[in-house]
Parts: structure tokens; sequence; C-alpha cells
């Protein structure tokens, strides 16, 4: 494990949510350019969670709307499309400091990235499919209304 344990315990207080499998966590926090230049295993990177995390957080999202009393197809997607998107995503991954817990490569913490909204957009994403991996949809679905997701969108 690359990743120390006290950074992972400081994280999963932050955040609400204690790994049973931290290598989850150690991959939903580590950039492809960081793996690359660590020799790190193929796949030992965030790049597959954040796209489980984007699909799984739409899922999420849909069903607390359609639980809401939303059921109009139109009004689901643009709400849902309000609450899940680059800036909200990125509002959460900064009120988490999550790019502190980031292994960034060389390059990127020269250039600090996550001054981009998609990158820390992606890095939510990327946390949200290890929880959800980790512990199933459930958990998922406490760790986002826990952090605030539905409380940063408010419609005008």
């Amino acid at each position: 494990m690359i990743y120390s344990e006290k950074r992972s315990d400081i994280l999963e207080e932050k955040t609400g949510y204690r790994f049973v499998n931290r290598n989850l966590l150690e991959k939903a926090l580590t950039r492809f350019a960081f793996g690359k230049e660590n020799n790190l295993p193929e796949g030992w990177n965030m790049d597959h969670l954040a796209t489980l995390g984007d699909a799984a957080i739409d899922l999420v999202v849909i069903e607390h709307l359609i639980n809401s009393g939303i059921t109009e197809k139109g009004k689901i997607s643009v709400t849902k499309t309000n609450i899940v998107n680059m800036s909200v995503l990125r509002k959460l991954a900064e009120e988490l400091e999550l790019k502190d817990f980031v292994l960034w490569g060389k390059g990127e913490e020269i250039q600090h990235v996550w001054t981009s909204g998609r990158v820390l957009a992606e890095c939510m994403e990327a946390f949200a499919g290890a929880v959800y991996l980790d512990g199933g949809i459930e958990s998922l679905k406490k760790f986002l209304k826990n952090s605030g997701l539905y409380e940063i969108y408010s419609p005008v």
C-alpha cells in the first residue's frame, strides 16, 4: 500500500465513510500519471472508478428525484443535470479538500491541475465509484446525502 493509513483515516473521517477495502480508496485517489510515474500495476488508478462513479451518482440522484415525486422524464433529466454537473461535483470535492488526498503526477502538481473543475469533479466521481464498489448502493446514497449534494443545487 502506497497510501498512508493516517491519511486514509483522516479522509474517511471527513467523508463519513469507512472503507472495508482500503485498496479501493487508494485507487480512487491515484491519478493515472502518478501510477505511470511510479510503475503501479495497470488499472491502479482512478480512471475506471470515475467512470463507474459518474454512472452510480446519476442512478442515485435519479432515484432520489423519483422518490421525491418528480415523474416527468424531462423534469427528471433537467433536474438531474442541474444536480450532477462538473461545478457541483467540484464544489463537493473542494469542501472535502479532496485535492489534498489525491496522489498527483509530477506534472499535474507543477500545473496545479486540480484548479480545473473537470479534474476535481473526476476525483469526486472516482471516490463515489469506490464507495459504491466497497459498500454498495446504500452506502453511496448515504455518502452523497451526507456530502450535501442535494443542498448545493437550489432551483431558481
